[in-house]
């Protein structure tokens, strides 16, 4: 849907009604322009639409949405050392 805006990466978990599942994702687009989005598709009942880090297409429908969690991504890393 949307190109790619910037160069870092923001994690979207996407709560889903009726199910303890949750989409969890991350996305090229700045934190602001998630939340646009995410308002958008909510206020107008329409299907919330982002394209993740590896360009596939998330849809999710608004009535079906408990709730969103938008923040930046961080890299997680492991190491190992000599004791």
């Amino acid at each position: 849907m949307a190109k790619k805006d910037f160069e870092g990466k923001t994690s979207v978990r996407v709560g889903i009604s009726d199910t303890s599942q949750e989409l969890h994702f991350e996305t090229h687009l700045e934190a602001a322009k998630v939340v646009s989005l995410a308002s958008e598709a909510i206020s107008a009942g329409k299907t919330f639409e982002l394209k993740d880090i590896k360009e596939r297409t998330i849809l999710v429908p608004a009535g079906k949405i408990s709730y969103i969690e938008i923040g930046d991504a961080t890299d997680t890393k492991v190491g190992f050392t000599a004791l």
